[in-house]
């Protein structure tokens, strides 16, 4: 058994041991209202959103980016469990921003291996074979932080299953500092209306 394996079944175990009536929360977020963000382990949006279990969905991907999982997973949310405002959090220093798909599709294609990043770039350290398969994939990569969160806000805005009367705020995340800055055009775009 791995070391990350055993702390997390020893933290589990912690955790379950405290769970109390945790177990009877409401399967719709409390607040209702969800956040779409990126997964970069330095987010946490039970502390900057100020959240406890129940609260909210959080729904997060590489870049916190409007794919299309994460806009059925904003549907659902809405539909099926009542959310009536939803969050799009990208944040600075984001990995989405050191790469492109051409990048990544290269560097699949030579070695399946964990890729190592310098100054010159991402660069692959692994012995191949790759595989081709990346080709196929939009990896929504990042080249202007504000611009990217208008742009989610706007995609999920104009999306044929999302009711004009959600609002969908567009912020950046300052890893610097812990704050949400506002995107001033994402703002405009997901205004309910």
């Amino acid at each position: 058994m791995s070391q990350i394996l055993q702390e997390v079944l020893a933290a589990n175990a912690h955790y379950a041991a405290s769970f109390g009536d945790k177990g009877k929360l409401a399967m719709p977020p409390a607040r209702r209202f969800a956040i779409l963000t990126c997964m970069d382990a330095r987010l946490q949006p039970s502390k900057y959103a100020g959240l406890t279990e129940g609260d909210a969905h959080v729904i997060r991907n590489a870049g916190g980016r409007a794919s299309d999982d994460a806009i059925r997973s904003l549907v659902i949310s809405y539909k099926l469990l009542g959310t009536r405002e939803w969050f799009v959090i990208h944040h600075t220093n984001c990995g989405m921003e050191f790469f492109t798909d051409e990048v990544i599709r290269g560097l699949l294609k030579s070695s399946l291996k964990t890729a190592a990043l310098d100054t010159g770039g991402f660069r692959d350290v692994g012995p191949g074979p790759g595989a081709s398969e990346g080709d196929y994939i939009d990896w929504l990569t990042i080249k202007n932080q504000e611009q990217s969160v208008a742009e989610d806000v706007r995609r999920i805005r104009n999306h044929p299953l999302v009711p004009r009367d959600i609002p969908i705020y567009g912020f950046i995340y300052d890893v610097g500092t812990g704050r949400l800055n506002e995107v001033k055009e994402a703002m405009a775009v997901g205004q309910a209306v």
